[in-house]
């Protein structure tokens, strides 16, 4: 008896449509009436689109219809496509490889915008714009220093980075930098640390409330303040 498994049969190019659709384009190959294997191919075709109804009727899933038919074929099958008839050389077309920039950031707190920005308000012609933008980039650069390092940033230090991402070409002062409002962002943990101390301090209370109910002196007063209540209850 001998055996067909599926590792001694041919390659499955789309393996969605199964090997009975496999089988058939094979059949399509083997016939030599080209009218007879056109309209076998319009079948397949009807088959094909059975596995998908909702889209069998549009135009562009036609067209991949017949599409997968060549490639099931092995690009082999000769009929007469309402479509152009792809090649291998179309399907087969490797992307354009893509070049990832490899440009160091030196500041990568601030980001590498930061300093490009800088260099380009380098030769701004209009300083009131220029201030106006090297105040907010300053804004920004304070706070994203402050993320970073979880401490607020020295002015000099701002000072300083601005001119080495200008090239000199920027000077801010520091009573300007002074008068800018801060716009520090507080960390995340920083934000759910506060309920966590808010619940420290209430079961610290609670713990100090027990602690002073549960004292000697305290227990004898309740007590005693029990005992004579009940005294007083029994002369009556």
């Amino acid at each position: 008896m001998k055996h067909n498994y599926n590792y001694t049969r041919r390659k499955l190019y789309l393996p969605e449509y199964g090997r009975h659709i496999h089988e058939m384009v094979d059949h399509l190959m083997t016939i030599e009436d080209r009218e007879q294997r056109n309209r076998q191919a319009q079948a397949v075709i009807a088959v094909m689109g059975n596995l998908q109804p909702m889209l069998r009727d549009t135009g562009e899933f036609t067209h991949k219809l017949w599409d997968h038919l060549f490639i099931m074929s092995d690009f082999q099958l000769d009929v007469d496509s309402p479509y152009p008839r792809p090649s291998r050389e179309d399907l087969t077309i490797s992307p354009r490889k893509m070049e990832y920039p490899q440009s160091p950031i030196q500041y990568k707190h601030y980001g590498k915008y930061v300093a490009r920005t800088f260099r380009v308000l380098r030769d701004e012609k209009d300083k009131e714009a220029c201030n106006v933008a090297v105040e907010n980039l300053a804004r920004f650069m304070r706070a994203k220093s402050f993320e970073y390092n979880q401490e607020h940033p020295n002015n000099e230090i701002i000072i300083k980075d601005i001119k080495q991402m200008s090239e000199g070409g920027i000077e801010l002062d520091e009573v300007a930098l002074n008068n800018l409002r801060s716009d520090y962002k507080q960390h995340l943990s920083q934000h759910s640390a506060k309920p966590q101390q808010r619940t420290a301090q209430k079961a610290a209370q609670k713990n100090q409330h027990t602690a002073q109910r549960s004292k000697p002196g305290n227990a004898r007063v309740q007590k005693n303040g029990t005992d004579n209540h009940s005294r007083h209850n029994s002369q009556k």
